[in-house]
């Protein structure tokens, strides 16, 4: 695997400062980056609470199970981002225990061909009109583990739905959230007066849709603001940014280029056992992290090829669970592009992914 900052070759070097003044730079949030947390540290970081200081930091895990780097968006809750409270099958078994990466050389080809069929189908795709002043709708279900005892105790499944602002910023109130019923604001990180612009970290359709399409510029884009945490595989870094905007409202050649640049990826594998949070199967792509003993995997559908979710799962023995222990797990159920935070979208305006397992 490669652990250089870079993980590009050297003609992508070159692009990196023309992609660089055609796209906003990342805003830098000292936040766990791993999608089994980003959404448990959505909800610690960035919600109003309306109790005293000490009584949040009583309410935040103690336990990481990797350095702080940075927090998926709100938009992309799914692998999401990575974001952070789930996994688990509904009715299913989790994933095996001591499941290991397949060799890189074995699986690369497989899962690039599978990667280039879902970019295929997602480019043929309809792209939307969104203005600024609306607001990206998504509706999921997941689950996470909470470390707050030094082991990892699974919570319920829950259903979530996000409103994301789509103003370029820079905002201090990023859009709303609710999750079993209680809705609650999401907040620039504390400390950050200026608010938080679009970019990777706050990735709205506009941003989205001025990434580059060429994959080798893209990839060079992504491996270069990527955020940078130490003792953190690089690749596998960058395979989790790419998974936290995945799902959701997204123009379609930005997402087909994400899956070809996810192709290109060392240690990317199919994962044919993979399912999501309310136990569908389908498709899936895998990447371990060995550092750490954890594995990523995207779940798509078999038929359309549309973005079902994710799950993570450790691989080896941790202080904090078993091999085969699950992490966390998301389930895209619902997206929409709205004109109002808490609005719920019409009939017209749905896009449904409930499929049945």
């Amino acid at each position: 695997m490669n652990d250089d900052t870079t993980g590009a070759s050297p003609e992508r070097h070159g692009d990196r400062e023309e992609i660089a003044r055609l796209l906003p730079a990342p805003a830098e949030w000292d936040l766990p980056h791993e999608q089994h947390l980003r959404h448990r540290d959505l909800l610690m970081h960035h919600i109003d609470h309306d109790i005293d200081h000490d009584q949040v930091a009583r309410t935040r895990p103690t336990r990481r199970l990797l350095r702080p780097a940075v927090l998926a968006p709100a938009t992309a809750l799914a692998l999401a981002c990575a974001v952070t409270v789930g996994i688990a099958l509904t009715g299913g078994d989790p994933a095996p225990a001591g499941t290991a990466s397949h060799g890189a050389a074995t699986d690369m080809q497989p899962a690039a061909a599978l990667l280039d069929r879902i970019s295929d189908a997602t480019e043929t795709r309809a792209g939307r009109t969104v203005r600024d002043d609306q607001f990206l709708y998504t509706r999921q279900k997941a689950r996470g583990a909470d470390l707050t005892s030094g082991k990892a105790v699974l919570g319920p499944l829950m259903d979530r739905e996000v409103w994301a602002a789509q103003e370029p910023g820079p905002l201090r109130k990023l859009g709303l959230i609710r999750e079993d019923g209680e809705t609650l604001p999401i907040n620039a990180e504390l400390g950050d007066t200026e608010g938080t612009p679009a970019g990777i970290n706050r990735p709205t359709y506009r941003w989205l849709s001025a990434l580059p399409t060429d994959t080798d510029k893209l990839l060079t884009y992504l491996y270069s603001t990527t955020p940078q945490a130490d003792g953190r595989e690089r690749d596998q870094a960058v395979f989790e940014q790419i998974g936290s905007l995945l799902g959701g409202v997204m123009p379609p050649r930005t997402a087909a280029a994400l899956y070809r640049a996810a192709a290109k990826i060392p240690g990317v594998t199919p994962a044919p056992r993979a399912r999501d949070a309310i136990g569908r199967k389908g498709l899936g792509i895998a990447r371990d992290d060995t550092r750490y003993g954890i594995r990523t995997e995207w779940v798509f559908d078999e038929t359309d090829f549309s973005f079902l979710g994710s799950r993570s799962y450790l691989t080896k023995d941790a202080p904090y669970g078993k091999a085969g222990t699950l992490l966390s797990s998301v389930a895209e159920l619902e997206h929409a592009v709205v004109d109002q935070a808490g609005r719920q979208p019409t009939e017209a305006q749905r896009t449904r992914t409930e499929r049945q397992s």
